[in-house]
């Protein structure tokens, strides 16, 4: 049986190392969605397959937080999708694991994604498409709480409601702090809750740093098919793991030095 607690560790030391050797990238919220990425991928939420990447009887996922590639990167590695040597490539030239996902070139990824907003759109496309065909697959949307200041987000909610798109579930990554701060002080969309609720989703919220709690409650949203769509609140802390990229604004774009780098891995634990 896995250790889902050593996989988010060592998936989080890849998301250091890759951004401390590209000089550039997106820490903060890549290490706090590692373990919901853990959860879908390597604790048997997501429905996929690393050898068949298009595989027809898939769930799909969408990073719509596409700056947060790098935990991606790492998961669909650690998963079997590309080898875990190619990480260290990240936003090199030449490289297919680029600053955002691109979905031309990293198998395992749907869509190219980052222009935030836009993703939960494509996710309730998708999921109406997919009903359209006959489909039994869930779409599953992981997207940032700052991202949902974003119109589109809401106009993509509305849709998504009216539609009932119950085998959609949008996770939210509620860390609550974006490039130029908290949240709530920038243009704040509190409560989320609420916020979806009102919208006529059903809403779920977990800690998003406990693995088991986080599959307990996808696997219970994915169960439920019939209805509304499903938001899942998961409480996260920005940078978790490193100490001193938690809850802190100024890691959301920024690489770590060489010695700041041994700090955050030696905190990681070996590997």
């Amino acid at each position: 049986m896995q250790d889902n607690q050593a996989l988010a560790r060592q998936i989080r030391r890849d998301i250091v190392q890759m951004v401390c050797e590209a000089g550039s990238g997106h820490p903060g919220g890549s290490l706090s969605a590692t373990d919901i990425l853990v959860a879908l991928y390597l604790n048997g939420v997501l429905a996929h397959n690393p050898e068949d990447p298009r595989w027809e009887g898939r769930d799909w996922f969408f990073l719509t937080k596409g700056h947060a590639a790098p935990a991606l990167y790492a998961t669909l590695a650690r998963a079997g999708y590309f080898p875990v040597e190619e990480l260290k490539t990240l936003r090199k030239l030449g490289s297919r694991l680029q600053g955002h996902p691109d979905s031309s070139m990293v198998p395992g990824v749907e869509v190219g994604t980052g222009s935030l907003g836009q993703g939960l759109s494509i996710a309730a496309g998708t999921a109406c498409g997919l009903r359209l065909a006959g489909s039994q697959s869930t779409v599953f949307a992981l997207m940032g709480d700052g991202e949902c200041e974003e119109g589109q987000v809401w106009e993509a909610a509305m849709f998504a409601a009216h539609q009932q798109l119950g085998r959609l579930i949008a996770i939210v990554d509620h860390n609550g702090l974006q490039i130029d701060g908290p949240v709530t002080e920038v243009c704040s969309p509190e409560s989320l809750k609420e916020k979806f609720a009102s919208f006529g989703w059903r809403v779920a919220e977990v800690d998003g740093h406990d693995i088991n709690a986080i599959t307990e409650v996808l696997n219970s949203c994915k169960a439920q098919p019939d209805g509304a769509p499903w938001a899942v609140i998961a409480e996260t802390v920005k940078g978790k793991g490193v100490s001193f990229m938690e809850n802190q604004a100024g890691w959301h774009g920024k690489a770590p030095n060489a010695e700041q780098c041994a700090v955050a891995l030696a905190e990681l634990g070996d590997e």
